[in-house]
């Protein structure tokens, strides 16, 4: 509930501070006095526009702060915490806004910077203000279903339901999905078959490549290789002129030299190292020139498959060294594409089976919402009858559609006829300012009880009403305010007798300034104060002492 307001510079509101207490509080004060800027506050707080006729003139910016227990609001606490804009102490929270005198303005929940939309939607979940205002929730058509689920306590088949749609609408679009990439994938899948058959066919293996580009630069080179080689085996290893008939030559004259020394023996040992090396390549170069072979067709066959290594990799755009990767990665892209329509039915048939069981529990749903409505009808026409309204009739349509929606197929509107003989129509055409806010207070006094909306706002009730039915309106809202918190600006001593508690307000004009105040009213305040709303200005005794009358048996005895 609203716990505390602080407007600056807001109007004709200098400074004002109001710690508010759960219960009824009436608002009273004569016309003109300032009733509808706390209104106005409560509004910007809430995510209203702003402008530059909000501030107090003269003064750079206006500021309001209101402050909220949402320690029994879970849904707004699960909102705070979704939009990372909770604090360490989840019981409270607080909403700041400045209005600029340009006119500009800037919000925070919780000390931390929101956008307008982000007030908005916390509000929703905080504080619900009724009367000629733009706060009107019985308008928007959204909260109908809501404020139905609530009177029939659906908030746990309706979660399922939800979640089962969440889950239908996931599978829709993945079916619609396979079907848009089925479609743009045939042509796909003609050039995939196309393209593994013809890859498949070279039946390239890895490292083959380099292989056959080794095979054949010896296969293209053979008759020189073997031609020099035969030559540099008769220059290390022939008869005659040899290096190693030479190297053997030196290595026995060495040997045979008298008086050998130190560096003599390592001069022979370094030319018997390479008269052995001589003769290892001698057998090296016998070997490879042994396994040289001509061979024209295989040399033919060899050059034949890498050049059509070489135009499937020019034909794929790639190098001859990735064709092999290639080849694998379009087979895995075949396979799966293949599989596709498997996917396809697969998918088909469990958004069929969602579908059902949606269809299913949706309409036992709107079967709970029909007797439920029937009941809100019955007990808000009474309601209605009560308040002066006894022609008016009231009616909650639910229609089941074909359309899925998060909360079922069921599309709910409350319609209201307030005249005999008429057909009842959507209450935005044809209630007016007075008739909506009790319409709003007869929907509001049978609701409150499953309402998640702890604070409530009621902008002159009254109006259009006197008497006996004022009393009554006074005692509805006193009865709603015993499970929540009432705000009721009124007009009327019958309904401000009501009230737990009383706010004043009431202008102060000097020759340069104006300005308002408000005031909480002790007992003897209170009877001056309805007095005043009895009897005018001038106020008799007996005008007092009906004042002291009415409060006094409005009061709750002990």
């Amino acid at each position: 509930m609203l716990t505390y307001l602080a407007i600056n510079n807001l109007a004709i509101v200098e400074q004002l501070e109001l710690d508010l207490p759960a219960g009824m509080t009436v608002i009273t004060g004569e016309t003109g006095a300032g009733k509808s800027i706390l209104l106005d506050a409560m509004g910007l707080a809430l995510g209203d526009r702003a402008d530059a006729d909000s501030v107090r003139h003269g003064t750079p910016k206006a500021e309001i702060h209101a402050h909220f227990d949402v320690s029994a609001l879970k849904v707004a606490r699960q909102w705070l915490i979704k939009n990372e804009l909770n604090t360490d102490d989840s019981s409270e929270c607080i909403l700041r806004r400045v209005i600029h005198s340009n006119g500009r303005s800037k919000a925070w929940i919780n000390g931390q910077p929101c956008s307008v939309q982000q007030l908005k939607q916390l509000s929703s979940h905080l504080i619900d203000i009724h009367g000629q205002h733009e706060h009107q929730s019985l308008l928007r058509r959204e909260t109908h279903l809501t404020l139905l689920d609530e009177f029939a306590r659906l908030q746990k088949p309706v979660a399922q339901q939800t979640e089962l749609f969440r889950q239908w609408q996931k599978c829709r679009r993945q079916l619609e999905q396979l079907k848009n990439q089925d479609s743009e994938q045939q042509s796909r899948l003609e050039l995939l078959r196309y393209q593994v058959e013809e890859l498949e066919q070279l039946a390239l293996e890895e490292q083959e490549l380099q292989q056959l580009e080794e095979e054949q630069q010896r296969l293209a080179n053979a008759e020189t290789l073997i031609a020099e080689g035969q030559a540099i085996i008769e220059l290390c290893d022939s008869d005659h002129g040899s290096v190693r008939q030479m190297l053997n030559q030196a290595c026995h004259r060495i040997s045979q030299i008298p008086g050998q020394d130190t560096r003599l023996n390592e001069i022979s040992q370094l030319l018997n190292e390479a008269l052995i090396q001589v003769e290892e390549a001698s057998g090296e170069l016998h070997h490879f020139v042994n396994g040289c072979e001509l061979d024209p067709e295989r040399l033919q066959f060899v050059e034949e498959r890498l050049s059509t290594i070489y135009q499937l990799a020019r034909k794929h755009h790639i190098t001859p060294e990735e064709l092999y990767q290639h080849s694998l990665q379009l087979r895995e892209e075949l396979n799966k594409i293949e599989s596709g329509p498997q996917n396809i039915d697969q998918v088909a048939e469990q958004l069929q089976e969602l579908t059902e069981i949606f269809r299913e529990k949706a309409a036992i749903l709107s079967q709970k919402r029909r007797k439920a409505a029937d009941r809100l009808n019955k007990e808000i026409n009474k309601q209605l009858s009560m308040l002066g309204m006894a022609n008016a009739r009231f009616e909650v349509s639910v229609n089941s559609t074909d359309q899925f929606q998060p909360t079922g197929t069921d599309d709910t509107e409350f319609l209201i006829s307030t005249n005999p003989g008429q057909p009842a129509k959507p209450m935005i055409k044809i209630a007016s300012g007075g008739e909506l806010s009790r319409i709003s207070l007869a929907i509001q006094v049978v609701t409150a009880q499953t309402s998640t909306i702890p604070t409530l706002v009621f902008d002159e009730v009254d109006v259009g009403i006197s008497g006996g039915t004022a009393e009554i309106v006074g005692k509805l809202l006193h009865n709603l305010g015993q499970s929540g918190q009432i705000l009721s600006i009124t007009h009327l001593p019958q309904v401000a007798a009501q009230g737990d508690q009383h706010l004043h307000i009431r202008k102060f004009s000097t020759k340069n300034s104006t300005r308002s105040e408000m005031l909480w009213l002790d007992q003897s305040q209170r009877i001056t104060e309805l007095a005043r709303m009895l009897g005018g200005v001038d106020l008799t005794e007996q005008t007092l002492a009906h004042a002291s009358e009415m409060l006094t048996s409005s009061q709750p005895v002990d």
